[in-house]
């Protein structure tokens, strides 16, 4: 009699990852459309503010291969990589948590044959969804506004989803450890900090060398200046190494999330 065949990751793993992600897309489109639009505004505002407003008077500043640039195309490819990451965030975390521990709703999706894997992949694909849409806008703005300086800019898209793909991955992890709203406050702490230090709006040369070792160690960071060297055209190892980075941030947060939601639904 021959023996049934093995799925993929066996219980971990039920193929099935479409359910998820447009259960959620139902949810959010029903529900949650505005909060979207708002994430999205913010960033817009602080390059019209920012590279407008205080562009004016700071005039150029030297770019990714010490090509002069106005100081609004300086910030621009930074404020996209902190618009990816701010829709992933907050769809991996706050949302997460409710229906992690409120609507119980993975409770119910592991009861089926749904595994570990669908869920935290479901649920990242929503979060990327919203990096995406956020970063397809933004590069359209940049570009209405003369923002967009070399063929390669294109690439900034896919590359903001990737960004999103690692703060996602990351923040699901982190929220399958939180038990009560209050925890949330700590995202909010970190992200703030990260936003204004990783470069984001002067270069990290006026940082202590110290200072400047740690904030490199961000991942924002890393989004920042792989962002800036895809829009100026100035592709090397740089920013390989960059891209490599999330890969492996990607790859850490989904073996964490899936094993913690083994470890919580699956005894």
């Amino acid at each position: 009699m021959p023996q049934p065949r093995q799925r993929f990751l066996g219980s971990l793993y039920g193929r099935n990852i479409r359910a998820v992600f447009a259960r959620g897309l139902k949810a959010t489109w029903g529900t949650n459309w505005s909060i979207m639009i708002s994430g999205f505004v913010e960033p817009v505002l602080y390059l019209l503010a920012m590279g407008i407003g205080l562009g004016s008077l700071i005039g150029t500043v030297a770019g990714p291969g010490g090509e002069q640039i106005s100081y609004a195309a300086y910030i621009a490819p930074a404020l996209l990589a902190v618009s990816a990451m701010n829709g992933a965030i907050y769809d991996s975390t706050m949302n997460v948590f409710f229906k992690l521990n409120f609507a119980r709703l993975y409770e119910g999706m592991l009861a089926t044959s749904l595994g570990p894997v669908d869920v935290a992949l479901g649920e990242i694909l929503l979060a990327l969804l919203r990096g995406g849409m956020y970063a397809t806008g933004f590069t359209a703005v940049m570009a209405a506004m003369g923002l967009v300086t070399s063929p390669a800019s294109l690439l900034m898209i896919p590359a903001a989803v990737v960004i999103a793909f690692g703060f996602a991955s990351i923040g699901m992890a982190i929220t399958s450890y939180m038990k009560t709203f209050q925890q949330l406050d700590w995202v909010s702490f970190v992200m703030l900090p990260m936003f204004l230090f990783s470069a984001t709006f002067y270069p990290l040369s006026v940082y202590p060398q110290g200072i400047a070792t740690l904030i490199q160690a961000l991942p924002l960071w890393h989004g920042v200046e792989m962002l800036r060297q895809i829009n100026a055209g100035a592709l090397g190892l740089d920013t390989a190494g960059h891209l490599l980075y999330f890969v492996v941030m990607i790859a850490f947060g989904l073996v964490v999330t899936t094993r913690r939601l083994e470890a919580l639904f699956q005894k």
